[in-house]
């Protein structure tokens, strides 16, 4: 009997459809991404074959609901997907993740009319996009943004900026956060979430340079006067934006976390190789104690942070509040890939250090892991809080 996997929109999804899904990933990984990923990464160049790869995959439309054309992944499964994908390169689960959290915040929040008008395009990747919070002044403090918009008519006017947005130059469209009534306290309640397509008064800026993390697009976005719609500020009503956001921002945890997990996978396997193929003092270094001690830890992080995301990710699917548990898998998986990436490279020694592998690659990517979605010193902060708030005394 095929047991159901429990997803937010109802569709049935199946262990069956998940193992499918994965051996498909797999074999795409495997003949199409794998060889090329060290050529991308040296040029930093955006992956335009294996964007159009992703679209007939579906995973444009990996955790849309299958009555607006997506596939109607659980979160969990949609977890493992990310975690298979970035063992091999991280860099493309950002220019699907971000869209997803993009179109999340649509069917969770928006409109009926917004959830036919977009949804079926973006599960299709013929309009593809992200999340665009994050100014110039202001990261992990939302309620610190600058961007407003100002109602005018059956439309508003939009001046600010973003930037570090993924998605910013090769995308369509973006989940635009910004400030509808700077006067009204607390200041949340001042902030809306609006689906901003490109245009007029919408311009971006060059591609910003990264440690890691190359292929994908990430840039400052700049609006002077741009005039949007008011039937796309999303659900319609004013005041909500930071909540839309929050939501958005426990998938969008749980899927870093997730992403963690491939690349501490991902150095794992690395390393375990390594240590039995290169010999010291007569025997292979996977034989001394040194190095088996460096190997054991690696091992436990990876099963313990995968464990850690499924547990939110579940939590997620069933509709539970789980800030804590997606800050614990996002603080504990990304410590792990950054400690697995830094180990991997001590394995490997000189070889490690060389760009002809793809260890010191996985040394560049992690950092990145502990910074996205809220720094993993904001996770210990919610983590703490919300321990404190489910155990008052």
């Amino acid at each position: 009997m095929t047991e159901n996997i429990p997803n937010r929109s109802g569709d049935p999804f199946t262990t069956d459809d998940e193992s499918q899904i994965l051996n498909t990933i797999d074999r795409w990984l495997e003949k199409d991404v794998k060889d090329k990923v060290l050529a991308l990464d040296h040029a930093d160049e955006y992956p335009t074959q294996m964007v159009e790869q992703m679209k007939s995959l579906g995973l444009f439309g990996a955790t849309i609901s299958q009555r607006y054309g997506g596939l109607g992944m659980p979160s969990a499964s949609y977890a493992k997907v990310v975690t298979a994908v970035s063992e091999v390169w991280m860099s493309l689960t950002g220019i699907f993740n971000s869209h997803l959290i993009m179109a999340a915040a649509v069917e969770r929040f928006g409109t009926e009319e917004q959830r036919q008008r977009f949804l079926p395009k973006f599960a299709t990747g013929e309009i593809r996009g992200g999340l665009a919070l994050t100014e110039p002044s202001c990261g992990t403090d939302l309620q610190a943004i600058r961007t407003k918009a100002h109602k005018d008519g059956d439309h508003y006017v939009i001046n600010g900026a973003k930037t570090w947005i993924s998605n910013g130059i090769q995308g369509d469209c973006v989940a635009l956060l910004v400030k509808t009534d700077t006067e009204i306290q607390p200041r949340h309640k001042g902030m809306s979430l609006f689906l901003a397509e490109k245009g007029p008064g919408f311009s971006v800026g060059p591609k910003l340079k990264k440690l890691g993390y190359k292929g994908i697009d990430s840039a400052e976005l700049f609006f002077d006067d741009y005039v949007i719609a008011a039937n796309n500020l999303i659900g319609g009503q004013e005041g909500h934006g930071f909540h839309h956001t929050v939501g958005g921002l426990e998938l969008g945890r749980i899927n870093i976390a997730a992403r963690g997990v491939g690349v501490a996978n991902a150095a794992l396997k690395a390393a375990t190789s390594y240590a039995q193929t290169r010999e010291t003092m007569g025997k292979p270094i996977g034989q001394h104690q040194a190095i088996q001690t460096k190997l054991g830890d690696m091992a436990t992080r990876c099963h313990a942070a995968r464990l850690l995301v499924q547990d939110a990710a579940q939590a997620y699917d069933r509709g539970e509040r789980c800030d804590m548990e997606a800050g614990m898998a996002k603080l504990f998986a990304s410590e792990a890939a950054m400690e697995n990436a830094s180990e991997c490279m001590r394995i490997h020694g000189a070889y490690g250090y060389s760009k002809e592998s793809h260890v010191e690659r996985y040394y560049r990517d992690a950092p990145l892991m502990c910074i996205g979605e809220g720094t993993n010193e904001m996770q210990r902060i919610i983590i703490a809080r919300q321990l404190m708030e489910r155990n008052p005394v």
